[in-house]
């Protein structure tokens, strides 16, 4: 297992997740968000079936901290949205490396858009299919599929936030691994590397139960945007530079 993986790139790759994993179960998303520019650099194979599957660990153990918190709300038609959505991301997969890198940047530059935006939307059954659609499209092509719904979701205590989003993730990602692999587009490696990786979300959850409360929320959102902004235009430039 450890020769599919240079050392390096494994070490970096977890620092990675483990930050990200520390983002999301204080804000309720981000390790994709934080992650999948930094990871596509790193090695493209790390985006974005380990991602999305990484994804599922952190909300399932947020899940697990905040189910008091859970409601629901009608989350079952931003699911079926997100059918849709992962179809249309796997098509997207297909383009060459170079054009996914500025697919992936893009994406991220969105989601940083969306996180900023502080917009009312009425919560219904038409704003959930459609959070859930562009979700599925995110979620597929770059395993950040939270913004979205992070955006229709504004407003909720903290806690039943998490604890929402958290929920949709779950359902969601396995919508969007059973799409994947039904295309043919997960392999053993990727189930390996997500393997040699879930350790970093582990500790990194640990990590935000003694951080939890104690550290600025808003501070820490804007870091974890600047973050994302700038690895997004690395990568871009990275991309670019490629195709050139």
């Amino acid at each position: 297992m450890w020769s599919l993986v240079d050392p390096i790139t494994l070490i970096l790759a977890s620092l990675i997740i483990f930050l990200g994993a520390i983002t999301q179960s204080l804000l309720g998303f981000g390790l994709a968000v934080v992650s999948t520019p930094l990871l596509y650099i790193v090695d493209p194979e790390l985006v974005p079936v380990p991602v999305i599957i990484l994804s599922f660990s952190i909300a399932l153990l947020t899940l697990l901290r905040e189910r008091g918190n859970l409601e629901l709300g009608g989350l079952q038609y931003a699911l079926a949205g997100r059918i849709p959505g992962s179809l249309l991301g796997v098509t997207l997969l297909l383009a060459p490396r170079a054009i996914l890198g500025l697919i992936i940047a893009a994406i991220v530059g969105l989601a940083v858009w969306m996180s900023l935006k502080k917009l009312t939307v009425a919560v219904n059954r038409r704003s959930l299919f459609i959070a859930g659609l562009f979700s599925g499209i995110f979620g597929t092509v770059a395993g950040i599929g939270g913004p979205p719904m992070a955006l229709l979701l504004t407003g909720r205590d903290a806690g039943k936030f998490r604890a929402a989003l958290s929920a949709f993730f779950m359902a969601s990602t396995c919508i969007t691994l059973a799409i994947l692999a039904v295309s043919g587009l997960i392999t053993v490696r990727h189930l390996l590397l997500s393997a040699l990786l879930l350790p970093a979300v582990f500790l990194g959850f640990l990590a935000s139960g003694t951080l939890m409360g104690r550290v600025d929320k808003r501070r820490t959102r804007t870091l974890t945007l600047t973050l994302c902004s700038a690895s997004a235009l690395l990568l871009a430039l990275k991309s670019l530079w490629a195709l050139i």
